[in-house]
């Protein structure tokens, strides 16, 4: 069932910009790294027209989830491959996880003085949940999300090659792993993220009132 125009209005925004800010991390992060790739490519922005992907636009009015185009990298520029490789991909969920923050200051120091200011709070609030959530997904260790690079970076190099095999069947296995989860009600996945999403909730809360 497709959302009212009011939930719209409260998540796209919180949305698009939680994926663009994910995504410019990981561009800011690898040009830091001597890797000017996406930079080069225009994608060293916050303009979330050039990170938004049209199948993952989509499904976020059709199921209220959706993803971004990766940041493209190039390797061949990073002085340590393997161990920059795990920062830039550490840099996408770090960004998630200072965003909520920052946002629930921004929600515990704003007051509802207006029906507006309740829209732009239930935003906020929306903004804090959904980017604590991307963060703890994509620290899921499956190919292509950024667990998996994170990973690869700390294994030593014979098992890091080994297991950097998977990356050809990432999206196969990920997907895999989401509908198996679902459909057989394992809650794999839910145990994964909502326990660190609940606990950082209630961290941030505690912190700003």
């Amino acid at each position: 069932m497709l959302p009212d125009i009011s939930q719209l209005l409260t998540m796209t925004p919180a949305f698009i910009f939680a994926l663009t800010f994910h995504e410019f991390a990981h561009a800011w992060s690898a040009n830091k790294l001597n890797d000017p790739t996406a930079k080069n490519e225009g994608r060293l922005t916050l303009n979330p027209l050039v990170h938004l992907d049209p199948v993952g636009t989509i499904m976020l009015f059709i199921v209220q989830f959706g993803w971004a185009r990766p940041v493209p990298v190039n390797p061949r520029n990073l002085q340590n491959p393997r161990q920059d490789m795990m920062w830039i991909a550490l840099a996408g969920p770090v960004s998630n996880l200072l965003l909520a923050f920052a946002l629930g200051w921004l929600y515990v120091n704003t007051a509802p003085s207006s029906e507006m200011m309740v829209m732009f709070r239930a935003m906020l609030q929306f903004g804090i949940h959904i980017n604590l959530i991307l963060c703890f997904f994509n620290l899921l260790p499956i190919p292509p999300l950024d667990g998996s690079r994170i990973i690869t970076g700390l294994l030593p190099q014979e098992q890091a090659y080994q297991f950097s095999k998977l990356e050809q069947f990432g999206p196969g296995l990920l997907i895999g792993f989401i509908v198996l989860d679902r459909f057989m009600n394992l809650g794999l996945l839910s145990s994964w993220i909502f326990p660190p999403v609940i606990y950082c909730r209630r961290l941030i809360f505690s912190l700003f009132s």
